[in-house]
């Protein structure tokens, strides 16, 4: 089948893993280095202009690219001068004896990041000390197993291969409202083009199966009341602020801080240009809501597939992009200590990192599938947490079947592509957009386990990537190819 890519009003970056040996570790990417402590307070200031002007009424069918898109970046990375400030680490110690280590090597506990494990920690150096020479420190100590500064996770729009949305695909103007599996959404969600390679609603149909599965979303939260997805909204948990909760409606209501540690930077993978409805091309002025909206698109697209499955956001990143390692790390454990099924993650690092290999082990060896985008730099690199060997990577394609010009690739990130290009998709304020970008791929293959697990729930998360794999050769450096939701369920029997 046809490559495709996913593109959103924000942009979250798609990491590709791969689960054979066969895709083995390439050469790491350009590393993006920021050495850095940061700490971003984003404050709703000012009124969300495009956002009201999107809301008022219908604007015609204007189109806009992020013309500020690259000011936006440059002035989010010119913050990101700070020292690092928090160390991750891992410990056969527990609470109290990782608490003795600190009083006597200048740090303090500042919680636990793995739930009821109780064996990774988040700590802060004192006194001046820099996070990476504690990190050095830690790692002499009896009973430290691990210990890395944290890492600033960023999602800027990915500007490197220009816009895709140039036009307002037809499918956005039909907005007559359907049925769909117990929610009611338009007509252009749920029958757009992307559903139809895929395949996704002939194989409900034929193998009878929505998604009895929870899929968790590591993102930037969700609107809680959007129509199409209260019905299947789980709680879900804001671990920036700690609390219960995902709604990424909050971040409009003041400000919101990020502390990191050693701020290497990742990303979630976005494009440049989103087009939501009330017809406009229009989003959220200013780079602290770069991304506002990102979780509630990516799954959107998890619904599109298995629209029975129950969806638990876990709010990891605020809206202007900016997130912690030390957050996302929480997030996977409390999902598969919350039953989590399939985790979907639409977000990328450019260099490995020990604790978060740990979560994604710890969750694989607790039978939950682990799916990434592949990223948005249109290259042949290496991105984590896709190119995890127990991770599904997923890469874009168009509409031709033929690898988004934005979209990663090699087989040693790329497990199977979807498209993801000009997908229609939900957005906060009960609406819906077209975006771009692997951040929109990832959670199709997402629903597409949550499906397969409604058809045989006791498969274990290789039997899930088998089974995946049986999807339309498109070429070289794509792994196994486009999916195809009903080949794959077929291949059950």
């Amino acid at each position: 089948m046809a490559s495709r890519t996913m593109e959103r009003t924000t942009s979250p970056s798609d990491s590709l893993s791969s689960f054979s040996s066969q895709t083995g570790k390439g050469p790491l990417a350009i590393m993006k280095r920021l050495s850095c402590l940061i700490v971003l307070f984003l404050a709703f200031t000012a009124r969300p202009v495009k956002a009201q002007g999107l809301l008022g009424g219908l604007l015609g069918g204007v189109t806009q690219t992020l013309s500020n898109t690259v000011g936006g970046v440059t002035n989010l990375v010119g913050d990101l001068l700070s020292p690092p400030q928090t160390v991750i680490v891992q410990t056969t110690l527990g609470l109290s004896g990782l608490q003795r280590e600190c009083q006597l090597n200048g740090c303090t506990v500042v919680r636990g990041l793995d739930g009821v494990e109780g064996q990774v920690f988040l700590v802060q150096p004192q006194q001046g000390l820099l996070p990476d020479v504690l990190a050095g420190v830690l790692r002499l100590l009896t009973g430290i197993l691990d210990a890395e500064p944290d890492q600033l996770v960023i999602i800027p729009p990915n500007i490197s291969s220009g816009a895709v949305q140039t036009t307002v695909p037809s499918n956005l103007y039909q907005e007559t409202p359907v049925s769909y599996y117990g929610s009611t959404v338009w007509y252009g969600y749920a029958y757009q083009p992307a559903a139809s390679i895929i395949q996704s609603a002939q194989a409900q149909r034929a193998f009878h199966v929505t998604g009895n599965a929870i899929v968790a979303d590591i993102d930037t939260g969700v609107d809680p009341n959007h129509p199409a997805l209260k019905p299947f909204l789980l709680t879900g948990y804001n671990f920036i602020t700690n609390q219960p909760g995902a709604s990424e409606l909050t971040d409009l209501n003041g400000a919101t801080g990020s502390a990191c540690s050693s701020c290497q930077a990742a990303f979630v993978d976005q494009h440049t240009a989103a087009m939501l409805d009330q017809h406009t091309a229009a989003m959220l002025d200013g780079s602290q809501y770069a991304d506002f909206g990102h979780g509630t698109e990516v799954l959107g697209m998890v619904h599109l597939v298995a629209p029975t499955a129950k969806l638990l956001p876990l709010k990891a990143f605020n809206s202007d992009g900016s997130g912690d390692l030390s957050n996302i790390l929480a997030a996977l454990y409390y999902a598969v200590q919350n039953h989590a099924n399939v985790i979907n993650m639409s977000f990328e690092l450019s260099s490995s990192s020990t604790a978060l290999t740990n979560a994604i082990n710890y969750a694989n060896a607790n039978s939950v599938t682990l799916v990434a985008s592949a990223g948005n730099d249109g290259q042949d690199e290496m991105v984590y947490p896709a190119g995890l060997s127990n991770v599904i990577g997923v890469a874009s394609t168009n509409d031709y079947d033929q690898r988004s010009s934005f979209s990663n690739y090699g087989d040693q990130v790329v497990w199977v592509a979807a498209p993801g290009e000009n997908v229609v998709t939900t957005y906060p304020f009960g609406t819906y957009s077209v975006t771009s970008g692997t951040s929109f791929t990832s959670p199709m293959v997402a629903g597409t386990a949550a499906l397969l697990l409604n058809l045989q729930p006791n498969l274990s998360p290789s039997a899930v990537a088998k089974a995946i794999s049986n999807a339309q050769w498109i070429g070289p450096n794509m792994g196994y190819g486009e999916l195809n939701v009903d080949w794959a369920l077929q291949s059950l029997y």
